[in-house]
């Protein structure tokens, strides 16, 4: 993890949404649950939030609060308090991948069209965004900002030429920006009183929903449709326990899902092109999402975890110890060492409030590098040979100090394992990866990175080995469900492998 600390790798943006069930107004504190339901997408986007909630009348009434930082400090008890009447909601944190760092580009945007304000939160980057944003100013209107969910606003504003005057077709504007767009967004377009939940025809990036139950039948089997207390939609479904809510199913790869008061309905699905297969980010799998996270009926921690067996099968040690930097790569860790038949150790002791610290870099402070984030476990490792295992190694700037530090304090041999493939190529999906030049496996260096970082040896999961170790997971859910059997299975691995799901355009 700390590689994509200091490297600036990061995902950017997560989304949520809320309807509350039943009469309204509500007792549900929709607001509450939209914070509550950001918190626990943080790790997704730490730089900004939005929150935009709607009484869902025929003329609604929205409210908006937004706010730079983490979403603790973003949206304080009295932002809250002006946001409480509302009977939905869609929220946004965000990581800037287009546009600026600057509160006009934080969502949720709200527009006025023909037909009264929408509010949109995106996850992902338009591929095409260039030529989109010539094409909306062609039919004269202006962009304010930088950002690729403002241009899909517009797009969404913009009407259909099947569409009455009076009736605005929300599905024929959607299934209008599918169109124009391929990939990458999961979407959240809130109007009067429903939340259309979207995502692009290749699923790249996640969305999923819950079902707001009383918190006495979270646990239980028993809890039926009629105790809905309200509908949620995130991009990832750690999000759900904290709020009270249950996994109820995944938006599938461009299928349009409508949220309302009266449950969730499927309205369209679009199709990809013929023969092309889904990509679903696999870089989700490997690093960004939080491993409680469902995605395509597998937890992500379990995934992790099969992706350190394979890693302990294609790339076997000789050692005692089996260990990792705290903490994302602990169950490719566990995994590895479980294939191995190595104990895990614990070797390094994080100290998580280390942070962004406001003391100045002195000399000193440089000299004592990652021992101002690390303790070491002496007793654990001293005078035994130890693999550590990392999920990715970026820039390679981060690891070399660490192996430093495990030799220093009594090592034998450090040997390095990475769960994941070699990460050589740009994202133009949503992902802000280094340039080209700055990514270690593209470097000179490369070639005996294992003597450039100071490590007996390095090897790294093949992309074939992290391809079986994600799709093993689906393929045993598919047979159990035998409908879903005809799905076909299919990631991008574009990072890894340079091909990308559809032909950029620039």
């Amino acid at each position: 993890i700390m590689e994509f600390e200091e490297s600036g790798i990061g995902e950017e943006c997560g989304v949520f949404g809320c309807v509350a069930a039943g009469e309204w107004p509500t007792q549900l504190e929709v607001a509450q649950v939209l914070t509550l339901g950001l918190v626990a997408l943080q790790h997704r986007g730490q730089e900004s939030a939005g929150i935009v909630t709607s009484d869902g009348a025929s003329t609604p009434t929205y409210t908006s609060h937004k706010g730079m930082g983490l979403v603790s400090s973003a949206f304080p008890p009295e932002a809250l308090l002006k946001l409480r009447y509302g009977n939905l909601g869609i929220c946004h944190t965000r990581y800037s991948t287009t546009g600026f760092s600057e509160l006009q580009n934080c969502q949720p945007f709200v527009v006025d069209t023909l037909h009264g304000k929408i509010a949109v939160a995106h996850n992902g980057e338009l591929v095409n965004s260039r030529a989109l944003r010539k094409k909306v100013m062609r039919h004269g209107v202006g962009l304010s900002t930088g950002s690729d969910s403002e241009l899909i606003t517009q797009l969404l504003a913009l009407t259909p030429p099947m569409e009455e005057l009076d009736t605005p077709d929300w599905v024929a504007r959607i299934k209008n920006l599918m169109t124009e767009t391929p990939t990458s967004y999961s979407l959240l377009v809130m109007f009067k009183d429903v939340i259309y939940a979207v995502r692009d025809p290749y699923g790249n990036r996640p969305l999923s929903i819950g079902r707001v139950v009383p918190i006495s039948k979270l646990h239980s089997t028993g809890a039926g449709e009629e105790d809905t207390e309200g509908w949620v939609v995130s991009s990832e479904s750690c999000s759900f326990q904290s709020i009270g809510a249950k996994y109820y199913r995944e938006v599938l790869p461009g299928e349009i899902v409508q949220i309302s008061k009266h449950g969730v309905q499927s309205l369209s699905v679009v199709p990809r092109p013929e023969g092309d297969l889904p990509a679903f980010c696999i870089f989700e799998y490997v690093y960004f999402a939080r491993p409680d996270s469902i995605f395509e009926g597998q937890m992500v921690y379990t995934v992790r975890q099969r992706c350190g067996r394979q890693l302990a099968i294609e790339a076997p040690t000789d050692v005692d110890v089996v260990s990792t930097v705290p903490e994302s790569a602990t169950p490719a860790a566990l995994g590895y060492a479980q294939q191995s038949g190595l104990p895990y150790m614990e070797v390094l002791c994080k100290n998580r409030y280390v942070g962004r610290t406001f003391i100045q870099p002195n000399t000193r402070l440089r000299q004592l590098g990652v021992a101002k984030k690390f303790g070491v476990l002496t007793d654990n490792f001293a005078g035994k040979r130890v693999v550590l295992i990392d999920d990715s190694i970026v820039r390679g700037n981060t690891i070399s100090p660490i192996i430093k530090l495990l030799r220093e304090a009594g090592a034998t041999e450090v040997h390095i394992r990475v769960a994941s493939p070699p990460i050589k190529f740009p994202c133009y999906m949503g992902i802000n990866i280094p340039t080209k030049e700055e990514l270690i496996a593209n470097k000179p260096q490369f070639k005996d990175i294992a003597g450039y970082i100071g490590a007996d040896s390095v090897k790294y999961l093949t992309v074939e080995g992290l391809v079986s170790a994600v799709q093993e997971g689906i393929a045993s859910v598919q047979e159990k469900e035998d409908n879903m059997s005809s799905n076909k299975v299919g990631h991008c691995t574009a990072c890894l492998t340079g091909k990308y799901p559809v032909e950029l355009e620039w």
